[in-house]
This record gives structure tokens, sequence and C-alpha cells, in this order.
């Protein structure tokens, strides 16, 4: 007990150095700290960058699953930026001394305001400021990117959102990587078989809101005659107003294929070479849908 006394009590700079050491402070500089909450107090995964006083980045990282985010910094004053999706971001100023500890405490962020929906009525996908991407890898190493070059589609929102439908048809034979041979033989009838199914077909009818700018909107895919529930996690970008007055609306969205869920005939994609595309498929799409003028009813084809 004497003895950890002592040490603890030392003013040598090596007693100082363990000291600092023992409390994770580095030499010469000091630890911030803080725990990120949301309204009702419950911990935030949220993203913290440390600004110094020229708005630089001298830290970032994220929170843990308790809201708790710490760094080593220099001595001086800083600005601790939060951000988390769905909440309102927050800057926090804090001074940090050499050879301390400094806490902001609990940074409360208060939930975003949800950005205006589309309203009623029909809206058609804009194909030149849309694309639909795909990702798959090869022989487990490097990734292929493709994606389908011509496609169209609507989407009807109901004045309830959970009640819109969308529709969107993409032409198989579209089929981009980038690799014309490869692309002939997606084409084929040992992947997408183009000629017997022009087309994939998707329609979705349950559109279900998240928390913040997050939806999950879930229907069928048919790809190659087989349909197959999917589930899009979608990322809200609100409404802006077109160059010619007209109203747009955007999101992201992605979702995972598996293969082997559309019945694609193994043995011989493997005797073929193309079993070295991954089974697994990591769909990604940016879409941006044009409100028509004329009022229009529901899908016909959901």
């Amino acid at each position: 007990m004497f003895s950890l006394l002592r040490r603890r009590t030392q003013t040598s700079e090596g007693g100082l150095a363990l000291e600092r050491g023992a409390l994770g402070l580095p030499q010469g500089g000091g630890r911030l700290e803080c725990q990120v909450v949301d309204p009702v107090r419950v911990p935030l995964q949220a993203s913290v960058t440390v600004l110094d006083q020229e708005g630089r980045p001298t830290a970032e990282g994220s929170t843990d699953p308790y809201g708790l985010f710490s760094a080593a910094v220099p001595p001086g004053d800083y600005a601790m930026s939060v951000v988390c999706d769905g909440f309102q971001p927050r800057q926090v100023p804090v001074q940090v001394l050499a050879g301390a500890r400094a806490s902001t405490g609990v940074i409360e962020l208060a939930v975003a305001p949800l950005p205006p929906t589309p309203g009623p009525g029909l809206w058609d996908i804009d194909p030149d400021h849309t694309a639909i991407r795909f990702v798959a890898r090869h022989l487990g190493l490097a990734e292929i990117h493709g994606r389908f070059n011509r496609f169209s589609g609507h989407l009807w929102i109901a004045d309830r959102m959970r009640e819109a439908q969308i529709e969107v048809y993409i032409e198989a034979e579209s089929i981009d990587t980038g690799v014309p041979s490869r692309d002939g033989h997606l084409r084929s009838p040992d992947f997408l078989d183009v000629a017997a199914y022009p087309d994939l077909i998707f329609t979705g009818s349950d559109f279900v809101h998240r928390g913040g700018s997050h939806w999950t909107v879930t229907g069928a895919l048919e790809l190659r005659g087989v349909c197959r529930t999917v589930r899009l996690d979608t990322t809200y970008l609100g409404l802006r107003t077109g160059m010619e007055g007209e109203t747009r609306a955007a999101c992201k969205a992605v979702t995972e294929l598996h293969r082997e869920d559309f019945t694609l005939t193994w043995q011989k994609m493997l005797t073929c070479g193309i079993a070295a595309i991954g089974s697994t498929i990591q769909i990604e799409l940016d879409i941006q849908v044009v409100q028509m003028s004329q009022p229009t009813g529901r899908l016909t084809g959901v």
C-alpha cells in the first residue's frame, strides 16, 4: 500500500510518465471524453470528430455501444462535432490541459425533423438521373462492378406513405460489367437467359419508416421466371425543384441477392467458369423520380 502511494506521489519525470500512462494519458497531452445519448437518454453509436481552432480534424472515431468516446490529443481548445443519422448534429467546445482529462459530459442529440415526403400521385423514375449497380466477388478476391443501362419504372404515392407502390422494369440485356465476353456470358442461358426472360421486375408495396431518413421497402423481385421477396434498405434524400421547375425526389437503396434463390444451374456454371463470380450479389440503387403533371390512379401492375 505504502509503495503504491509513493509511486503515485513521485515528482520525477519518470514517475509522472508512469502515472500518466496508467491513466491513459500521453506524455505532454491530455484526454477528452464524452457520452452521446438520444432525448430519452439511450446511448447512440455516433460519429465524433475533434476539431482544432482552425476547424481541422485532430481525432475522429465512433462511440461504443454505451455511447462513450475518448481520444488523446495535445493540449488546446477544441470542438467535438457529433453526427448520428436521424439526429441533429452538435458541436460542443472543450478545453484540454496537459496531463488531465477533459469531459463534455453527456451530449444529447435532438431528433432531426423528417424531410417532406413526395406528395400523393404518380411519379416517374428518371433514367438519366438514376443508376442501378451491382457488386460481386471474383474468386473470393477482387470485386466485379457492373450496372444495368436500361430500365423504367413508376412510383405511386398514396395518402399514407406505408401504402405506396413502386414498379421497376430492368432490361436484362443491358447488363454491363465493362468486359464484353463476360457480359455475353451473363446474358446467356447459364445466367440471366435474356432471350427467355428479357426483364427483371421489382414490385414493392410495403414502405416502412425506420426512423430518421431510413425506410424499408419490401417487394417481389422476378428474375429468370423466379419470384422472391426482397427488402431494400432505403435512405430518403428529400425533395428538390429541378431546373425546369419540376418536383423531384431521391433516395438511395441497397439489398443483397443470393444466386441460389433464383435456381441457377451450379454445375453448368462451374464448367463454364462463371462460378468464379460469387454467389452473393450486392445491389445498389440511386433513384430520382419526377412528379407527373396529371393525377393518375394507383399502379395496375402491383
